[in-house]
C-alpha cells in the first residue's frame, strides 16, 4: 500500500479521510444505479414500439424519463441544499425505484398511459446518478476537482455495461413471472435503484456538502479573527464565479446529441433485423465509453484545462454523427463504433462541464445551483429524446445522426466567446 504525506492528501482535499471514505461509497452507489440507468435506455423504446405499433413515439421514452429528471434534478438539488447531500441523493434513487416498478405494471396492463407516467417517474434514477457527481467534487480542491468528479462517474461503468448485457436474461426472467420480455430490464432497474438508496442513505457519513459548509465556515471564522475585521472581502462570497454559462451550456449541447442519437440506434437495429442481444451489446459499449474514460478524463481536464476538453467534445460528437450516418445497416461493428464515440464526446463535456461550473459556484449555493443546471440539462435530453424519433420517422437514422453532429459543433464558438473574455 503506498502512503501519501500530509501536505499530498491537504492538496487532494481538506479533509482527506473523509474524502476516501465518501467516494468509496458514493462508487459502490453508483455501480448499483448505472445498472437501473441501462435499463431505459436498452428497452425503453423498443417497449413503447411494442404498446404503440409506430415508431413515431419511440422516442417519447427517452423525453419522458429525461423530463422526469428534471423535476427530480430539481427536488434532490433542493433537498440537498437544505438536508444535504446523503437524504437527496437516497431519496432521488427511490423515486426511481418507484418509477421502474410502475413501468413494470404497465407492461402487465399493457397500457401505455401508465408507461409514460412510470417512465416520468422513473427518471429520478438518472437526474440522481448525475448529481451523484457533484457530491464527489465537495471536498476536493479545485486541482483535484474533475479527477474527483471522474472518480464518481466511472464507477457506473459496471452497472452501466452489465445492466445492458442482462437485457435477454432479464427478460427470459420475466417471462417466466408472466411479465412481458420487454419490461425484464426494469426489474433489474428497480432493485438496483432500491439498493442505492440504501446504501447512501446507511452509509454516507459525513454528508460531504455539509462538511465541506463547516470547513468553510471554519476557514471563514478564522480569517475574520486574524485581520480583526468584519469587512465583505473576508467572508465567503455568494455570487458565482465566471465560467458557470459556459459550463452548463456545454453540458447542455452534449445532453442534446447524445440522447438523440443514442435513443433510435436500438430501434434503427431492430428495422434493420438485428435482436434485443445485439442492440444490448451497442448500448453497453456505449455507456462503457460515457463513463470508462472519465479518470483519464478527469485527469486531462486538471491538467491541460476545461475549455480544451470542452472543444475535443464537441469534434468527438461530429465524429460520432458521421459514422453513424455513414454505417452500413448491417454493420453491428461501425454502429458500435460510433455509439463508443458519442460516449466518449458526452464524456468529455460532463467532465469538463461539471468541472467549470463547480469552480464557479460559492456553497451557500451550490447544491440548488447545481440541481437547476442539471434540470436544464434533462431538458436538453428530452428535447433530443423527442425531437429523435420524429426525425427518424421523416427523415431516417442517418440524417438524424449526422444532424446531431453538426449540432455538436456549436460547442466550438461558445468555447471561443469564453476565450475571448467576453463571457
Amino acid at each position: 500500500m503506498t502512503s501519501t504525506t500530509p501536505d499530498a492528501d491537504s492538496a487532494i482535499s481538506p479533509h482527506p479521510a473523509a474524502q476516501r471514505r465518501i467516494l468509496t461509497v458514493l462508487v459502490a452507489s453508483q455501480i448499483l444505479s448505472g445498472a437501473g440507468l441501462a435499463a431505459g435506455i436498452t428497452v425503453g423504446a423498443l417497449l413503447a414500439q411494442d404498446m404503440l405499433g409506430s415508431a413515431d413515439l419511440a422516442g417519447l421514452p427517452s423525453a419522458l424519463f429525461t423530463a422526469g429528471s428534471a423535476l427530480a434534478a430539481v427536488g434532490v438539488g433542493r433537498l440537498s441544499h437544505a438536508r444535504g447531500r446523503r437524504p437527496g441523493l437516497a431519496a432521488g434513487y427511490l423515486v426511481g425505484a418507484v418509477g421502474s416498478a410502475g413501468v413494470i405494471a404497465a407492461a402487465v396492463a399493457d397500457s401505455a398511459v401508465l408507461l409514460f407516467v412510470a417512465l416520468f417517474v422513473y427518471g429520478a434514477g438518472t437526474a440522481t446518478n448525475l448529481q451523484a457527481r457533484y457530491a464527489g467534487a465537495d471536498l476536493a480542491t479545485p486541482a483535484h476537482r474533475a479527477r474527483a468528479v471522474s472518480t464518481v462517474l466511472v464507477a457506473t461503468t459496471l452497472g452501466g455495461v452489465v445492466g445492458p448485457n442482462l437485457a435477454a436474461p432479464t427478460g427470459e426472467f420475466a417471462e417466466a413471472l408472466g411479465i412481458p420480455a420487454l419490461a425484464g430490464p426494469f426489474l433489474l432497474a428497480g432493485a438496483s435503484y432500491a439498493l442505492a438508496a440504501v446504501v447512501l442513505a446507511v452509509r454516507l457519513r459525513p454528508d460531504p456538502l455539509l462538511l465541506a459548509r463547516s470547513l468553510d465556515a471554519a476557514k471563514a471564522t478564522g480569517s475574520d479573527m486574524a485581520a480583526n475585521s468584519t469587512s465583505p472581502t473576508s467572508a465567503p462570497t455568494a455570487t458565482p464565479s465566471p465560467g458557470l454559462m459556459p459550463g452548463a451550456l456545454t453540458m447542455i449541447l452534449t445532453q442534446l446529441v447524445m440522447v438523440a442519437i443514442m435513443t433510435m440506434t436500438p430501434v434503427h437495429m431492430h428495422d434493420h433485423g438485428h435482436g434485443t442481444a445485439a442492440s444490448g451489446f451497442v448500448i453497453a459499449l456505449h455507456v462503457g465509453a460515457m463513463y470508462l474514460p472519465s479518470p483519464l478524463t478527469g485527469w486531462l481536464v486538471d491538467r491541460h484545462g476545461r475549455m480544451k476538453l470542452a472543444a475535443a467534445s464537441g469534434v468527438t460528437l461530429l465524429a460520432a454523427g458521421v459514422l453513424a450516418a455513414a454505417a452500413p445497416d448491417d454493420s453491428v461493428a461501425l454502429l458500435a463504433l460510433a455509439l463508443v464515440l458519442l460516449g466518449l464526446g458526452w464524456n468529455f463535456g460532463l467532465v469538463s462541464g461539471t468541472a467549470m461550473i463547480t469552480d464557479a459556484l460559492p456553497l451557500a449555493t451550490r447544491a440548488k445551483t447545481q440541481g437547476m443546471v442539471d434540470v436544464s440539462i434533462a431538458i436538453a435530453g428530452a428535447t433530443g429524446g423527442l425531437t429523435s424519433g420524429v426525425l427518424f420517422s421523416a427523415a431516417g437514422y442517418p440524417v438524424l445522426a449526422l444532424t446531431g453532429g453538426v449540432l455538436a459543433l456549436a460547442i466550438l464558438p461558445l468555447i471561443a466567446v469564453t476565450a475571448s473574455g467576453r463571457w
